[in-house]
């Protein structure tokens, strides 16, 4: 009888495993879709024609859901101006006393080494200092911009209740997630806001649901009001105010993982925060394991010590690494954490990192790590041990490598 009953729980254990498994060409298919059909919900409910360029990346992680990431919301200015307004941002000339010339672009394209990288927050920065020389542009109103996030949100929310169920593979437990927020905090642009130099007001937009809710949406079990109220919605407006502590935290986490301190992966110092109002604040961080050198196809590893390594090297020692990263991380979110004092305790300290490249590797490609002020001071006053701090910080890792 023993034998029998061990033998059904085998059959079942292969039954659920069948049922669970992923037919990837199948997913990827449903996504591509389903994209398709946020993008024209979108431009509907924006009451803009079907030719005009919005591209959804949309991708599986398994375990966690469905992620449909927009472009940058600064793209949402060519939704909102009038069919004879452009967006001007400026692009220094190349060569001394050429007039500037001004242009729009938006790029999300994987770089393949680890110099690429570098060369895009090199970019990034670079940008952001032309900006500060642009002598005209076109003005989207704080208003306007409110009334395009609300459309977004709400045309976010029809397609999860009225589509999701066509994420045909998605388990009751996974989410179906429409953002704004790009990995690691790849969507900031500079422009003019209101005639003066500096960073548009920008919101993170956010509608999460979940795919058994959407199962008894559809079967009948509750209404639609029903559904929409299960929905996690995010509208956080990212705030230009400096803060002292803020930046305290941002210049502590640059030095320690600076090529001489520290011990895993290095920053070359490229963090920075987005602080969000009645949510907390956000810490963008992309790390790198290796220096390349086009020359020779070798690489230098400056943080364990080791010069002119080949590729198989280099891979092999970044995924010896990245375990003893991802505990540091952890330990130094908890331990430096503590120096914030402007957040409540309700609000959220997150650390979004973007790991560096090593293809095949099967390591994350991101990290999201995420914890309550309220834990951070309890840790701080002793109320709670560490082990019990570390257990309550939300870790979210992107698909692998």
């Amino acid at each position: 009888m023993k034998k029998m009953l061990m033998v059904w729980m085998m059959i079942g254990g292969t039954f659920v495993f069948a049922q669970n498994k992923v037919d990837e060409e199948r997913m990827q298919r449903d996504i591509e879709i389903t994209e398709n059909i946020l993008s024209t919900m979108i431009k509907q409910q924006l009451n803009r024609h079907n030719f005009f360029p919005l591209e959804i990346q949309g991708s599986y992680l398994p375990g966690y859901g469905v992620t449909f990431r927009l472009p940058s919301s600064e793209f949402g200015n060519f939704l909102m101006l009038g069919d004879n307004m452009e967006l001007e941002v400026p692009i220094a000339p190349s060569t001394p006393g050429e007039p500037m010339h001004y242009t729009y672009s938006y790029s999300s394209s994987d770089r393949g080494r680890d110099e690429e990288d570098r060369a895009w927050n090199e970019s990034r920065r670079s940008s952001n200092t032309r900006s500060k020389n642009l002598s005209k542009a076109r003005v989207v109103t704080d208003s306007v911009r409110d009334k395009y996030d609300l459309k977004i949100l709400e045309a976010a929310k029809n397609f999860i209740a009225d589509y999701g169920d066509l994420l045909s593979q998605l388990q009751p437990n996974e989410k179906i997630i429409v953002t704004n927020k790009g990995e690691g905090g790849r969507n900031r642009f500079w422009i003019v806001r209101s005639g003066s130099i500096g960073q548009q007001k920008q919101n993170i937009l956010s509608v999460e649901g979940l795919r058994s809710d959407v199962n008894q949406f559809r079967q009948g079990k509750i209404t639609r009001e029903q559904l929409l109220s299960k929905f996690t919605i995010m509208n956080n407006e990212i705030s230009d105010e400096l803060q002292p502590d803020l930046e305290l935290l941002s210049s502590i986490l640059n030095r320690s993982y600076s090529r001489d301190l520290s011990k895993t992966f290095f920053c070359d110092e490229n963090v920075y925060y987005d602080r969000l109002k009645d949510y907390g604040v956000i810490y963008h961080m992309q790390v790198y394991a290796s220096r390349g050198r086009n020359h020779d196809d070798l690489y230098d590893m400056p943080t364990i010590g080791l010069n002119d390594v080949d590729q198989a090297t280099r891979d092999q020692k970044v995924k010896e690494l990245y375990p003893k990263f991802e505990q540091t991380v952890k330990d130094d979110l908890l331990e430096f954490g503590r120096t914030l004092k402007s957040l409540k305790n309700d609000e959220t300290l997150s650390l979004e990192v973007v790991l560096t490249k090593c293809k095949g590797c099967s390591i994350p490609s991101t990290l999201e790590l995420s914890v309550k002020n309220s834990v951070l001071k309890d840790y701080a006053s002793g109320k709670l041990g560490k082990d019990a701090a570390l257990s309550k910080i939300e870790i979210k890792k992107g698909a692998n490598q």
